[in-house]
């Protein structure tokens, strides 16, 4: 028999089948293997039940070549789950439009405030929140939404992995009013125990989906905050200990493709089951795929700041239609250095039409990126968030939804087009070491890494004047391109005579410019 192959950065499945039946294999039995490669390298990874006798374990290589030999170890004594041994060798496949296959999972970058490929390749963040997908979505909608979003240029989406509400009431079914789909049978009295197993062999085929449209899944455990209805959110009342277990379960599940770990999400992210539950994902997570904490409106955004699990710190400015960068700036200045970025600006269209809604959206983006996020940008709008299912299904709260509208029509939404084109405008630049910069240019909000980058945006556009005191340091590079960042089309270019020579620009328009001394062709 021929020895199984892989290419690197593929998941792969090994399925084991007990031999004997478990009371209760969910929370009893715990089954992990190492794989070791022929250079020495060890890599952890735990497997999951998923029904009856059957286990999966999942593992990618992020080597690109050489063996990998496995061996399963177990909890309990059982053949089928314990001493089984096997080899997997990889192999280089063709180039594709992968990112991940080509470049590696994402982690922090080695200044910390950016997202970098494995192999070092700068990445950045362009999230949305349907935030219900998992247990409202059937496999056609997930479809729908996934090449919507793909071709708007957003590639992450935040996701509550089950309906957190304990007091929420509906069919199982997911084309009925109100109707939801369940992954515990025990949430509603505080639990996560009684797992379903088709509920999650459902959202590995939704995110499957999502993650061949190249978005990758930021994945939440049981939610904090508000949650969909605002019905008793079960992630303050989970014991922290079952909390952790969920979190391994996710890591065993999720953990061999591309992901990013949300363990506090709505929170002061002081609540025990955070604390617990990343590090139990840190412990698990043998890639190191992001991990951190989004807050609620009124947290001080800085719980764990120390913790060595904490990437990323994501804050929310609320609902109101307020443009508020400086909660950004805020956190971006907090020791030790961690990514930041506003994982929840308003909704558009969130209780009122014309709220949050068109430019409103691509302004709050470029604003909260120069502001110091530096992970990336997060767009959220009203039905979509909580997947309304059509444009007069009840029992949703009023002040969350887009009048007149089910998630659907919540997708053609004018201001989405405008924060997936920030992702777009600066793909393939050198990301890392950027910082907020109000020094060297005229510009009220920019990002400038010395000599290697300097990110400028303009609200009124017009020409771009530099600090004449500062210009000798040569800190902005002289090529530049100045892009109209509502149709992402460059609308000047070229290099400064001098460097204290300004970017001409007419003004009168939003425009965003780009100094980078090795600059991409324009597209």
């Amino acid at each position: 028999m021929t020895e199984p192959t892989i290419a690197p950065w593929r998941q792969t499945e090994i399925t084991l089948t007990a031999e004997t039946d478990h009371p209760a294999p969910y929370t009893d039995v715990e089954v992990w293997a190492d794989f070791t490669h022929d250079d020495g390298t060890v890599l952890t990874r735990p497997a999951f039940w998923d029904g009856g006798r059957t286990w999966r374990l999942r593992f990618a290589s992020p080597l690109p070549s050489g063996t990998w030999t496995w061996r399963i170890e177990s909890s309990v004594a059982d053949a089928g789950l314990e001493g089984r041994t096997g080899e997997l060798t990889v192999h280089q496949e063709e180039a594709s439009g992968d990112r991940f296959a080509a470049h590696g999972f994402w982690r922090l970058g080695p200044d910390h405030r950016t997202l970098v490929h494995a192999d070092g390749t700068s990445a950045l963040v362009v999230g949305d929140t349907p935030w219900a997908l998992p247990w409202r979505a059937t496999e056609e909608q997930v479809r729908v939404y996934a090449a919507d979003r793909a071709a708007k240029g957003f590639n992450a989406a935040l996701l509550m992995s089950v309906q957190p509400d304990m007091r929420a009431e509906g069919p199982r079914d997911r084309s009925a009013d109100h109707g939801f789909d369940v992954g515990f049978e025990d949430l509603p009295a505080g639990h996560v125990n009684d797992l379903v197993p088709a509920y999650f062999q459902h959202l590995d085929r939704a995110l499957t989906i999502l993650r061949e449209h190249g978005i990758v899944p930021v994945l939440q455990p049981v939610f904090q905050g508000f949650g969909w209805k605002g019905l008793d959110v079960a992630g303050l009342a989970v014991p922290p200990a079952e909390y952790a277990r969920y979190c391994r379960y996710l890591v065993a599940r999720y953990g061999a493709a591309p992901v990013v770990w949300l363990p506090g999400a709505d929170g002061t992210g002081r609540e025990p089951q955070t604390a617990a539950g990343a590090e139990e994902i840190q412990k698990w997570d043998a890639y190191g795929h992001p991990c951190g904490i989004h807050y609620q409106p009124f947290a001080d955004n800085r719980a764990h700041q120390d913790a060595d699990w904490l990437d990323f710190q994501w804050c929310q400015t609320g609902h109101r239609g307020e443009h508020i960068p400086e909660r950004v700036t805020d956190m971006w200045r907090n020791e030790p250095v961690k990514a930041v970025a506003n994982g929840e600006p308003t909704y558009e269209h969130s209780g009122r039409t014309g709220k949050g809604a068109g430019w409103w959206q691509g302004h709050e983006a470029w604003s909260n990126l120069c502001a110091g996020g530096t992970m990336g940008v997060v767009y959220g709008a009203g039905s979509l968030w909580q997947w309304r299912l059509h444009a007069d299904e009840p029992g949703h709260e009023e002040f969350f939804t887009a009048p007149g509208c089910g998630w659907r029509e919540a997708l053609d939404f004018e201001g989405s087009s405008y924060v997936g084109l920030l992702g777009r405008i600066l793909d393939g630049l050198p990301l890392q070491g950027l910082r907020p910069d109000w020094h060297h240019t005229l510009a009220g909000r920019a990002l400038l890494n010395p000599g290697v980058l300097y990110v400028g945006y303009g609200e009124h556009g017009g020409p771009l004047h530099l600090n004449p005191h500062s210009a000798h340091e040569e800190a902005v590079p002289r090529p530049y391109r100045v892009i109209d960042p509502k149709t992402g089309k460059t609308v000047a270019e070229g290099v400064r005579e001098h460097a204290d020579s300004p970017i001409p620009d007419e003004g009168g328009a939003p425009r965003v410019y780009i100094c980078c001394a090795n600059a991409p062709t324009t597209a």
